[in-house]
């Protein structure tokens, strides 16, 4: 078993940190560049930077925010929110990203990932499902979990894999900042679907919440925001969680 990574989930909406309830309700938490030094400092393995509302106002305004970061934070870093060229792509990984997370996009244009793998390499190319419970399964959503695809998620995931892209992030809509764990349900559903590495985010409360999800859904790697924030927990406490539950960890 490979080790679990530890990832930093910073969502960011006008130069804030801010965190919500299944994705609504947003309110700031903090400052990015502030926090993901910290996160750093504390031994995070990877950080995600996610501008929250970027789709549905046409733009990616993280760029100075990952610049100033990738001066001082030495681990991989992954943007997300309003990728929708290769022209934004080469910019973000120009800036000091090593990966760009891609949802919106994807549903309008699976070429435009396929492009997008072909031209970076599928190591540099992540594709993000935002997911709600629906009737029996999930259905993918986009623009921050607005609007509905009309797909199933688990199908989707497939349709991305073979796109080329290198992971997946699976978030859980239903769960999201509410701290009643991740869907485990959901995240094993896809990762026993695709045979690349497969994030779980979305739900964390406790340290025993990101034991369960690695224990019981095949996940490579939790991405944890909210218990981070507020200071439920630390990273070093989350890994020694994991490591005293028997779960391969980076120390």
């Amino acid at each position: 078993m490979n080790k679990i990574r530890i990832i930093a989930r910073i969502d960011i909406n006008n130069n804030s940190v801010i965190k919500g309830k299944c994705l609504e309700g947003l309110r700031k938490v903090g400052d990015p560049g502030q926090m993901s030094l910290f996160y750093y400092q504390e031994g995070i393995d990877e950080i995600i930077f996610l501008d929250a509302v970027a789709s549905l106002y046409d733009r990616n305004s993280l760029i100075h925010i990952l610049k100033n970061a990738s001066k001082s934070i030495f681990v991989p870093i992954t943007i997300g929110g309003g990728i929708k060229t290769i022209a934004d792509i080469k910019g973000a990984l120009s800036a000091g990203a090593d990966k760009v997370a891609i949802n919106t996009q994807a549903v309008k244009n699976i070429e435009f990932v396929k492009e997008a793998v072909r031209m970076f390499g599928s190591q540099a190319i992540v594709g993000s499902i935002v997911a709600r419970q629906y009737r029996g399964g999930w259905e993918a959503f986009v623009d921050n979990a607005k609007h509905r695809t009309y797909r199933d998620a688990i199908e989707w995931a497939i349709v991305m894999e073979k796109a080329g892209i290198g992971e997946l992030i699976v978030t859980s809509i239903d769960n999201d900042g509410r701290g009643v764990g991740y869907d485990i349900e959901l995240v094993k559903n896809i990762s026993s679907a695709v045979s690349i590495p497969v994030i779980a985010s979305g739900g964390a409360g406790s340290e025993k919440d990101v034991v369960d999800v690695c224990q019981y859904s095949q996940c490579d790697a939790i991405a944890v925001s909210s218990i981070l924030h507020y200071k439920a927990s630390s990273v070093e406490s989350i890994k020694k969680s994991l490591f005293d539950s028997g779960i391969p960890v980076r120390l």
